[in-house]
């Protein structure tokens, strides 16, 4: 990874030029040819630097999701995870450090198509799934700076107005895996759904002022830049605090994602969420030190989840499809 490739996928996590030609765009402001720029981000991607260039969708707006856990015995953990990770709509699956030690993420089309999934795991395995369904998100965004020290964040901008469109969801499920690596992609798209490269943009354009798209642009893989320690952090905090406790911890630059979900007694007894990703477990744990100390929850119930292999990495599902390429 050189530097000039770092400085470019960092730039580039988030608004990726919504243009006819975006790769000439972003050549020239870094003194590149279209063609050069599009041979680059497609060794990135083939290098398991980049999974995509695409659109991060927040969850529930065009589609279903849930976290969910269970509990496998070490003797039949590899098998359960790749039984889970066999579901096509399954998105991420995480072996963690905790007694529910599997990990993973159901996103589809439908919320239909989302409990089937959790029937047919705890079915297919064998074991109780803890099903943790989103109940507030306070910041959803793996963005984060890759280059120089992180800038303290800003409280969220408000939803802009939105009025869903069946076009949408087709749009996004074209583009799930990213979209193609040609010097007009956003017409490549168009031909596939019959839609003018206009048309493919404005609508791009559109779910991202109203931030149901979150970012468009680079999906990083991390871990291949020395982001090995991902932690799970997690608080029982008192219902009626959690919100005050959420809006401190989002100022923080170094959290990737932070949502409450509900508790699961006695199994799981938390309700806030934060995720944070770092070099080292020791610069994990200094994040979370400092949440604690500007928050004030070093008093609740808490716990720190760290991953420690990554079975299945990947975008949303939005099309019906049975099953799509691994990407991000």
């Amino acid at each position: 990874m050189t530097l000039t490739e770092l400085a470019l996928i960092d730039r580039w996590q988030r608004d990726f030029p919504l243009t006819a030609r975006p790769f000439e765009v972003v050549g020239r402001l870094v003194g590149r040819d279209e063609a050069a720029l599009i041979a680059t981000f497609e060794d990135l991607r083939q290098r398991g630097v980049i999974s995509r260039i695409g659109a991060v969708v927040k969850p529930h707006t065009l589609g279903a999701s849930t976290l969910a856990a269970l509990r496998a015995p070490a003797e039949r953990l590899e098998q359960v995870a790749d039984l889970v990770s066999s579901q096509p709509l399954v998105t991420h699956n995480y072996q963690r450090e905790h007694a529910l030690n599997l990990w993973f993420v159901i996103a589809g089309p439908h919320p239909s198509a989302v409990a089937a999934t959790l029937a047919d795991i705890a079915h297919l395995s064998g074991f109780a799934v803890i099903d943790l369904p989103l109940v507030k998100a306070y910041h959803l965004d793996l963005g984060f700076p890759l280059a120089g020290p992180p800038r303290r964040r800003s409280p969220p901008l408000a939803v802009g107005d939105y009025a869903h469109s069946a076009r949408d969801r087709e749009l996004l499920a074209a583009i799930e895996d990213g979209i193609p690596l040609t010097p007009q992609p956003y017409r490549t798209v168009g031909q596939c759904l019959g839609l003018g490269e206009e048309e493919v943009i404005g609508s791009l354009q559109r779910m991202v002022t109203a931030t149901v798209i979150t970012r468009f642009g680079c999906v990083v893989r991390h871990r291949a830049l020395g982001y090995g320690a991902n932690a799970m952090a997690v608080w029982d905090v008192p219902d009626e605090r959690v919100d005050a406790v959420a809006q401190r911890f989002i100022l923080s630059p170094h959290v990737t994602l932070c949502y409450r979900r509900p508790r699961r007694r006695p199994e799981w007894p938390y309700n806030l969420f934060c995720m944070v990703h770092a070099k080292t477990r020791a610069e994990a744990r200094a994040v979370i030190a400092d949440f604690n100390a500007v928050a004030g929850s070093g008093q609740y119930e808490q716990a720190v989840l760290f991953s420690t292999r990554c079975f299945k990495q990947r975008g949303a599902v939005f099309s019906d499809r049975e099953g799509a390429r691994d990407a991000a």
